[in-house]
């Protein structure tokens, strides 16, 4: 690990930070893409305290231009990235007629089009010396659909959609892609995205407990570094996943009732 160059998106808090400072420890050179610069100059700092090695990219990934700018960057001041984690991510879960053409089309650019458009700038070097790794968050979204979330569902499937084609197409090249399917982590997505949390379908927190940001990051981190196809986690998403694929009108049922039953939004 000590040799790698690990770039992740949407290092600046939660998860995306919780994953930086891991791979810090571990003895990789981190690179820090986010919007908030301050934030992101905090979670560098952090690294290198604790003894890591880290770079900060601050960038809006929702504008193309940027990214092809920051990626140019990248490749000329430190090289290509071992290891690439496409985890930013935004998105307000509302009714069809709540969302704006302006929400839409802002899940669609985070995390689908930054995801495509930095790993598109940095795999044919990857392909070149036939090395790399590259991985996708989302959520049970991708596979699941419950009322008051379409966009950002529809955002998170196109996601697992170009994640599952690039493995396809790298798929002996010396290239692995990874899927990562995580479900409810705490962190501050739910205050800056308000009124989400109460159209969360209503889940038993024995069956699918809440993830901290630690616990979503190791679950990235081992995923990545085994080179696995797909992370799901906790574990019972793949039962429902199946479920979903034999009995799709009961799992739809049960995900209405679900998100009926949701608990008012706390923030």
């Amino acid at each position: 690990m000590a040799s790698k160059l690990v770039l992740i998106t949407g290092a600046s808090s939660g998860i995306g930070a919780a994953l930086a400072k891991l791979y810090g420890r571990a003895g990789a050179h981190v690179l820090l893409l986010a919007r908030n610069a301050e934030r992101l100059g905090s979670v560098a700092e952090a690294i290198r305290q604790g003894g890591g090695s880290a770079t900060a990219y601050p960038i809006d990934l929702a504008d193309a231009k940027a990214i092809e700018e920051t990626s140019a960057k990248i490749a000329r001041e430190v090289g290509t990235p071992d290891v690439l984690i496409n985890n930013a991510g935004a998105g307000r879960w509302l009714p069809v007629v709540r969302t704006t053409a302006e929400d839409a089309r802002s899940m669609i650019e985070v995390p689908y089009l930054a995801a495509f458009n930095l790993t598109r700038a940095f795999l044919p070097y990857m392909l070149t010396r036939q090395s790399g790794a590259i991985a996708c968050v989302t959520s049970p979204a991708s596979f699941l659909a419950w009322p008051n979330a379409a966009a950002y569902i529809a955002a998170r499937r196109a996601l697992a959609g170009f994640t599952e084609a690039l493995r396809s197409e790298v798929k002996g090249k010396g290239v692995s892609v990874t899927l990562v399917v995580l479900g409810t982590v705490e962190t501050s997505y739910w205050e800056h995205n308000p009124g989400s949390r109460q159209n969360l379908p209503k889940a038993n927190p024995r069956l699918a407990p809440t993830l901290s940001a630690d616990e979503a990051a190791e679950a990235i981190f081992a995923g990545v570094e085994r080179r696995k196809r797909t992370v799901v986690k906790p574990g019972i998403f793949r039962v429902l996943f199946l479920l979903n694929a034999l009995f799709p009108g009961l799992v739809a049922r049960q995900l209405r009732r679900a998100a009926r039953n949701s608990p008012p939004d706390s923030t």
